[in-house]
């Protein structure tokens, strides 16, 4: 097997992740700040509060977006078990 189809195979993997990544992380970051900003404007000193929305918010961006999100990995995954012998020899 070349190194060039591991690499990439590798490329693609990771460009895959990021983008099933970064929509519930920068919906957890955007949360924490307005609830951070939130928690110093009403001086509410709760440390449960900022990870309880947090988990609620990530939850519902997976539960919206989560068929979006996981059709590029199972596009993938398929792809490369149908090239699984031609990449192997």
């Amino acid at each position: 097997m070349p190194e060039s189809t591991i690499i990439a195979q590798f490329q693609t993997m990771m460009n895959i992740v990021a983008f099933v990544a970064l929509p519930p992380l920068l919906v957890a970051m955007a949360v924490g700040l307005v609830v951070a900003i939130l928690q110093a404007a009403t001086q509410i000193q709760d440390q449960t509060l900022p990870l309880t929305v947090k988990v609620i918010a990530v939850g519902l961006t997976l539960a919206i977006a989560g068929t979006m999100l996981t059709r590029p990995l199972f596009e993938h995954s398929n792809r490369i078990f149908e090239d699984f012998a031609s990449i192997t020899r």
